[in-house]
């Protein structure tokens, strides 16, 4: 047939005369003396090792295997290529060994490993049981990527998510209420969305530059990422109980002769700053309390206002009280006295009515000019160095620079008329200052306003504003760095230092030419750009949040003009080093062969003790 590859010679055709082979007596030896050993060259000599005995084909000899039998049927693995013959019963071919079981070879030494490294035969289990082929030689392409340890797992995950019912599916996320496209363990949702309501949004906006860090510039006002290392502690503490928590009041003052004086309730005390010695000046008369205090520009003499519009003035080395003025004779009609200033010899108070007089200490008919520009009460008065421009702010919301030139000769019912009016801020001004190398005034406005505005005194032109972000309830500038410091009250109720002037553009800068010049990019508060514009450094220079653990709402600069003492409803006084002059500087080198100088004297009598 076509089919049988070695066809078999029909037994008819086979010849009956064919000769055997007759088994002599030597080739029976010569087949017993078969060996299955490995053959050696001529001359050499392999050595035996041991080892060579896992390996049935490199042994000199073949073993005795220990199950032997007698071939007497057809032999099994040569049947394929003769398939004829029969192995006669006596011949050669019955006396051969057969082996009836395979060969196993010794168990090898189990290698040491770690704990966590499983073994040969648990990876060889392992990758068998992944794999959905019958032949251990074809590995399964979908195991390639996965790791042995999860591709049974995945394998049969996938198997699961195959035959599962989709209703049975969503029945059960619905009842576990795990969501069928997400992951199970995740990240919470984001928060909700603020409230829609402006004023809340106003007023985060108004908050939000206390909490932001951007880069500083130096105190030149030149971009710069470095800021000026300033103690966030202060030097010294002092407790001062019955201190009144109100804004528009000014209880602290500095003298020339570095003496600080302070108001508490109806009492008036003096702290000397070189000796560090308390003195208790007086008391106010009656059931009324003290309002407002400042010293004159020697020190020499302390102006006390009063809740019922009267003033006293002490003198202070002697410790006595030397007059009392009234603004006329119902001493009620203007109010308390929120606010004080000296120029020479002339005394300016602002009540709370809004109205600002002069006072002649040395006359007997005190009162020599009255001002009107304010429909509110006058919680901020200043007067310049030199007498040229005084300054008043008021709980309207209004900034007047009088001419100081106008004569005080005036009379009791003179009536002035401000020089200019400034209606930028939308929050009482209590803050003022003037700068002692420029003519320029710094303002700042209340809780709903926040900003400081710089102006020149001889043009009236707002240059600069800075957006705090916080109520300002004071602001001193220093005596020889281009610098200004501000006090705050709600919400950050902090001390910081500003450079001047503000980095600006050329695209975006202050014209300078008027008072409806625009704010440069610089001063509009962080994260808020205009369009076209690069935000630009802020000009913080330094930043003490939480100086004290109320509103900041009385401060006042050393004469010196390196510390700065805050009061606050928390009754305390703080003194803070804010700045140090370049004569101190060099005198500290200088001292000792350049060491630092310890003690007071290297302060002199400006230092505190």
């Amino acid at each position: 047939m076509a089919n049988n590859i070695n066809p078999k010679t029909p037994s008819r055709f086979r010849s009956r005369s064919d000769a055997k082979t007759p088994l002599t007596p030597s080739l029976i030896s010569s087949f017993n003396a078969v060996s299955l050993g490995s053959p050696q060259k001529r001359g050499v000599a392999f050595p035996f090792h041991p080892a060579d005995l896992s390996n049935p084909f490199l042994s000199r000899s073949r073993p005795a295997s220990p199950v032997k039998r007698t071939t007497a049927g057809v032999a099994g693995s040569g049947a394929s290529s003769s398939n004829v013959g029969v192995i006669r019963k006596g011949g050669v071919e019955s006396r051969l060994d057969v082996v009836a079981h395979d060969y196993h070879p010794p168990p090898r030494p189990e290698l040491k490993r770690s704990r966590s490294t499983p073994s040969t035969r648990e990876r060889t289990l392992s990758s068998h049981s992944s794999t959905t082929h019958p032949d251990r030689f074809i590995t399964s392409r979908e195991d390639v990527a996965l790791p042995s340890s999860l591709s049974s797992g995945a394998t049969s995950a996938t198997a699961m998510s195959a035959t599962s019912s989709p209703g049975h599916t969503a029945r059960l996320a619905s009842a576990t209420g795990v969501p069928l496209n997400k992951r199970v363990l995740a990240y919470h949702e984001p928060p909700p969305a603020s409230s829609s309501s402006t004023f809340l949004t106003a007023q985060r906006a108004i908050a939000r530059p206390l909490y932001a860090r951007d880069a500083l510039p130096s105190s030149n006002g030149t971009a710069s990422s470095k800021t000026r290392r300033v103690p966030t502690t202060p030097e010294r503490v002092l407790d001062a109980p019955g201190m009144v928590d109100d804004f528009y009041l000014n209880l602290v003052t500095w003298s020339a002769l570095n003496v600080v004086g302070v108001a508490l309730g109806e009492s008036t005390y003096l702290w000397a700053a070189e000796t560090g010695v308390v003195s208790h000046l007086g008391d106010a008369p009656g059931d009324t309390y003290v309002a407002s205090v400042d010293f004159s520009g020697d020190g020499a003499y302390l102006g006390v206002g009063l809740g019922t519009g009267a003033i006293e003035l002490w003198d202070v080395a002697a410790a006595q009280k030397l007059r009392t003025m009234a603004p006329s004779s119902d001493v009620t009609s203007a109010g308390q006295v929120a606010s004080l200033s000296w120029f020479n010899h002339v005394l300016t108070s602002g009540h709370s009515n809004g109205t600002i007089m002069h006072h002649d200490v040395r006359v007997p008919r005190h009162l020599v000019a009255t001002l009107h520009g304010h429909t509110g009460e006058v919680c901020g008065l200043r007067w310049s160095a030199g007498g040229e421009v005084l300054a008043s702010g008021g709980n309207d919301n209004v900034v007047n620079l009088w001419d100081g030139r106008g004569g005080d000769v005036g009379g009791g019912n003179a009536r002035g008329t401000p020089k200019w009016t400034k209606r930028n801020h939308t929050a009482a001004v209590k803050a003022l200052a003037f700068s002692p190398w420029s003519p320029l005034l710094a303002s700042g406005g209340g809780t709903s306003d926040t900003c400081i505005h710089i102006w020149n005194m001889n043009t009236g032109a707002r240059l600069h504003t800075y957006h705090t972000g916080a109520q300002v309830t004071g602001v001193h500038w220093s005596l020889d760095r281009k610098e200004l410091v501000s006090t705050h009250g709600f919400p950050g109720n902090g001390v910081v230092g500003w450079g001047y002037p503000p980095a600006s553009s050329s695209s975006s800068g202050l014209s300078g030419s008027g008072s409806s010049a625009t704010m440069s990019a610089t001063s509009a508060p962080r994260g808020v750009g205009t369009a076209g514009t690069t935000p630009m450094p802020s000009p913080k220079l330094f930043e003490i949040r939480d100086a004290h653990d109320s509103r900041v709402l009385f401060s006042a600069l050393s004469p010196n003009g390196e510390v700065l003492v805050t009061g606050a409803g928390d009754e305390n006084l703080k003194f803070w080093r804010i700045w140090e002059t370049k004569d101190s500087k060099s005198g500290k080198k200088k001292a000792n062969g350049g060491k630092k100088e310890e003690g007071s004297g290297a302060r002199g009598i400006l230092g505190i003790r």
